[in-house]
């Protein structure tokens, strides 16, 4: 069912029924500044196993997750380097996703980590305001395994609407493509995806020597 949800500044019903949902331990649909995601509770496992398998992924692509700050991010790190402190206040919220260690007592199963957890802030309202409603969201693109994300709430019902009962619609997405992925747990840091920032966007912050000179994957 798609639900408008256009003002994030008032009360939302819309909003509510997608934190109804998610509290419910189904997935939904969420606009996001990059792509629209299916998103879910990162801290229920089978919440998140159902959600990677209606996209047709399987553990060993575990979901990042969403975040409403970066105050909210730090609760999920065991730590932060300091290099990627500097890129969350550069690109945050933006469509730049850090990985880092994650803080080994959260209770939550995202598949095969190896021990990390990739964040982002999104820089939408609409998905800002529904994180502070649900907390963490593990989110990943609304589409299914090898086709084009969705950059609208039609498309993305045409791949997941048969498994979410909620889909947040905020119109077209602002960006249109998909985050940035840097790797921060390791010196130097591995440029995993290309998205929206370049690597001379992100070298421009930490300057040059601190990612690895292999290309993106």
């Amino acid at each position: 069912m798609i639900l408008p949800a256009h003002d994030a500044s008032v009360w939302d019903p819309s909003l509510d029924a997608a934190a109804d949902a998610v509290g419910r331990g189904e997935s939904i649909v969420l606009p996001t500044d990059t792509v629209y995601g299916i998103g879910c509770d990162a801290f229920d496992a089978q919440a998140v196993a159902r959600m990677l398998t209606a996209k047709g992924r399987g553990p060993q692509s575990p979901p990042p997750v969403l975040v409403e700050s970066a105050e909210a991010a730090a609760q999920l790190a065991e730590r932060l380097p300091s290099v990627a402190v500097a890129l969350m206040d550069a690109f945050w919220p933006g469509p730049l996703t850090l990985v880092v260690p994650a803080m080994p007592s959260l209770d939550w199963d995202l598949g095969e980590t190896h021990g990390t957890v990739a964040l982002r802030v999104p820089d939408h309202a609409t998905a800002r305001a529904l994180l502070t409603r649900t907390g963490p969201l593990a989110v990943t693109s609304a589409n299914l395994t090898g086709e084009a994300p969705a950059t609208t709430a039609q498309e993305a019902e045409r791949f997941l609407g048969a498994v979410c009962e909620v889909i947040l619609d905020a119109g077209p997405s602002p960006i249109g493509t998909a985050s940035t992925v840097l790797d921060a747990t390791q010196s130097p840091m591995r440029l995993v995806r290309v998205g929206a920032i370049t690597r001379e966007a992100i070298e421009a912050i930490v300057g040059p020597g601190v990612l690895d000179k292999a290309a993106a994957a």
